[in-house]
């Protein structure tokens, strides 16, 4: 499970470097996963948005691969999806 406290902390964390890799060493009680917002589905919705990215909650529950899940119950870790810019 995820809290929303912790899913605010690591928005606020994004905000000052948004990769995984930096996430990982600061919350090393979550998994993160990274992409592109245009590679998520749109049948999830994000469960925390700040500039430039959007979480969304991810489960390994099935002990095979990671889903994103809309469900911060069953969440298990944070998938970081970079904003496209459309521009």
């Amino acid at each position: 499970m995820i809290t929303p406290a912790q899913l605010a902390q690591v928005g606020e964390a994004a905000l000052l470097d948004g990769r995984a890799a930096s996430l990982r060493q600061r919350f090393p009680e979550l998994h993160f996963s990274e992409c592109s917002e245009d590679d998520v589905s749109p049948r999830y919705k994000a469960a925390f948005s700040v500039d430039g990215y959007d979480l969304f909650y991810i489960s390994g529950a099935t002990g095979h691969c990671l889903e994103v899940t809309n469900d911060p119950q069953i969440a298990t870790g944070i998938l970081i999806a970079s904003k496209v810019d459309d521009e």
